[in-house]
């Protein structure tokens, strides 16, 4: 099906040519807009008339006079000093969200006219180590963006960057070799909590055994030297540590509801034989060079507190390389082995300095330009409610699975309370219950502009009322009662109708989805698209109080009418809420 042009578009069109006939030589750009005063309002009037050296008025006047209304216009007027007030008819609004109800899968959101290659870093956890709130960010505003931007037609490369390499591997191997059956299962299924625990045991016990025995901390130190060289036994061991890890991570995300699939972890590991040739490109390049027996990159603009430049420091001194070696050799992988345009790095703000050092770099060698972009969706910190960042009483910080259970809990005690009015049975409460708990905790990370800190409150997250994603749910849930309570009646689009002051409201908002879809993709801005189900979900809430659905009193076709504009809001919000990532009941 083909994308449907919106209505601010065609008013767009309608004004541009309306430009064109009044000043043939300008460059007619309406700067169209939504207005409290009519459906939209044009301010390029103004900046046409300084360039022209006219009067504003008078030129809004004499474009005006160049309108074609009719099918889209219904009126136009001259307020202010120059800005255009335009009213749409009726009929356009109902036809245009008639075109969209027809197109069930897309809802008429266009997919880009040249779309690329996007690889999207997101959801990187460590190996051997808990997953955090931290990592909850990295997740869930990754998934969104590979969601949007699937949907606008980019072919996007998952990869999840997980921590897999490093000295702390050395101690870990060792005490599996001399303990080795500390990873054993007692059944073949295993649970990720069980995975976790096993780990998170073997790891205090040799951080205790490698910080009492001197000889232990020797044998752990030649163990980095050896999986460094790729000796199979080391690499057998490493490898158990990964697996185990795996489990956890996967449950971790099953959780999330979330697809993670293991070709898509490529962790430090996966660029391991390419380092060497890194260093070896950017050394007989120029862009890095030895600096006290290091192989280093400087920049003119990153000093540190004496003054002195920071170099990002691609290998060290005794040969061994750091995270910029592995980033920068995972920049040469996704551009020349997997063709990208785009590299997305969904990464916690407090990394920018390394990313923009990494980034430079790779620019500096060639590898980015002007064709190949790489950006860092930097995020802030999640903090409790005293607004500092969010840790346990004990000051450890807080477990996401412990935080998903919680979540799930109280979102599940919010269902129970409503669950008899719409019978619900004890499966779908929990069910419900794990979608409501989880929506909640992705909204209220995906409702804050990424780069902002935001309060971690469940008690917030799960309630009814303000913007809240059970909100958005159940005004879903309750599109979806009233369609069961319609009986003969089905929804119909009816353009001959008149429409009400909320339903034209509603309307106008249904007819933004796709521009909003779309910005929100190019701009990597799931809060704009979440910000749009809010404002929409409000609309409706509007409309039920001032347009009665299934009143007795309406005439059949308005009914239909109603129906069709509560369904297409309804799989409006069912869209919206999937590019989220984010579940909706039928039944709350």
């Amino acid at each position: 099906m083909a994308s449907v042009t919106s209505l601010s578009h065609s008013v767009e069109q309608h004004l541009s040519s309306a430009i064109s006939a009044t000043l043939p030589e300008a460059a007619a750009d309406p700067l169209l807009r939504r207005s409290d005063r009519a459906d939209f309002q044009a301010n390029g009037i103004l900046a046409l008339a300084k360039k022209a050296k006219a009067n504003p008025r008078e030129l809004a006047t004499r474009v005006v006079a160049n309108v074609v209304s009719g099918d889209v216009i219904k009126e136009i007027e001259v307020s202010g000093p120059g800005f255009l007030n335009v009213t749409v008819t009726d009929r356009a609004i109902t036809e245009n969200l008639a075109a969209r109800y027809a197109d069930a899968d897309r809802l008429g959101v266009p997919t880009s006219p040249r779309p690329g290659t996007t690889v999207v870093d997101y959801a990187q956890p460590n190996v051997a180590k808990e997953m955090h709130v931290g990592h909850l960010r990295s997740a869930v505003i990754g998934d969104a963006t590979v969601r949007m931007l699937e949907f606008t037609g980019e072919s996007v490369v998952r990869r999840h960057h997980i921590g897999d390499w490093g000295t702390q591997f050395g101690m870990l191997i060792q005490y599996l070799d001399e303990h080795p059956h500390e990873l054993d299962h007692k059944d073949s299924r295993v649970s990720g909590e069980e995975a976790m625990s096993n780990l998170d045991r073997l790891y205090k016990d040799a951080r205790k055994l490698f910080d009492a025995d001197e000889e232990f901390k020797t044998r752990a130190r030649r163990r980095v030297v050896d999986l460094q060289a790729g000796e199979p036994h080391t690499l057998a061991i490493w490898q158990k540590f990964v697996d185990e890890s795996k489990i956890y991570f996967f449950s971790v995300f099953e959780k999330l509801d979330m697809e993670i699939r293991d070709a898509d972890i490529v962790g430090e590991s996966g660029y391991n034989d390419m380092l060497a040739e890194t260093c070896r490109l950017l050394e007989e390049s120029g862009v890095a060079v030895r600096s006290e027996g290091a192989l280093c990159v400087f920049f003119d603009d990153v000093k540190g507190p004496d003054g002195n430049p920071v170099p990002l420091i691609v290998q060290k001194s005794d040969g061994g390389y750091g995270y910029a070696a592995t980033d920068l050799s995972a920049i040469r992988d996704r551009v020349f082995g997997l063709k990208a345009d785009s590299l997305i790095y969904v990464v916690d703000a407090r990394q920018s300095l390394h990313f923009k050092m990494v980034f430079e770099t790779a620019r500096r060698a060639g590898w980015l330009n002007d064709r190949v972009k790489a950006h860092q969706l930097a995020f802030g910190t999640v903090l409790g409610k005293d607004g500092k960042p969010f840790k346990t009483r004990e000051g450890e910080t807080v477990k996401l699975v412990d935080l998903l259970d919680e979540a799930v809990d109280r979102a599940t005690a919010v269902v129970r309370d409503k669950a008899e009015k719409v019978g619900l049975s004890e499966r779908e409460i929990e069910e419900n219950g794990r979608y409501v708990g989880i929506g909640a905790v992705k909204y209220a990370d995906l409702s804050t502009s990424a780069v902002r800190d935001y309060k971690f409150d469940l008690d917030q997250m799960v309630s009814l009322n303000g913007d809240t994603s059970v909100y958005l749910q159940y005004a879903y849930a309750r599109i979806q009662s009233i369609l069961r309570k319609a009986g003969e009646a089905r929804p119909v689009a009816h353009p001959e109708l008149e429409l009400a002051p909320a339903e034209r409201a509603l309307g106008l908002h249904l007819d933004r989805f796709g521009e909003t879809v779309t910005e929100a993709a190019a701009e990597y801005a799931p809060h704009k698209l979440a910000a749009y189900l809010y404002q929409l979900a409000s609309h409706l809430t509007t409309f039920y109080d001032q347009c009665h659905v299934l009143s007795p009193d309406n005439a059949p076709e308005v009914v239909a009418n109603r129906l069709f504009l509560v369904d297409l809001t309804a799989r409006t919000l069912q869209r919206g809420m999937a590019l989220l990532g984010i579940r909706t009941p039928e039944r709350l």
